[in-house]
């Protein structure tokens, strides 16, 4: 996801994103783990974009507190 696509999200919705993605990452860490994980560069995609919504839902925390 790139963070223009997040920005057009709700907060409600990136929250949803984000719990399906933290899931995504645990699953793709278990299949890691019983070495069936046949593309392991996308369990770095999976974390950037945790942390791409991570970010944007924390820019808008700011925002309304200030």
């Amino acid at each position: 996801m790139k963070a223009k696509e997040i920005r057009e999200l709700t907060d409600a919705e990136a929250q949803a994103k984000l719990r399906d993605l933290r899931q995504e990452l645990f699953n793709l860490r278990l299949q890691q783990q019983t070495a069936r994980l046949e593309r392991s560069s996308r369990i770095r995609d999976v974390r950037h974009d945790i942390a791409r919504i991570e970010t944007v839902l924390n820019q808008r925390r700011q925002k309304v507190a200030a």
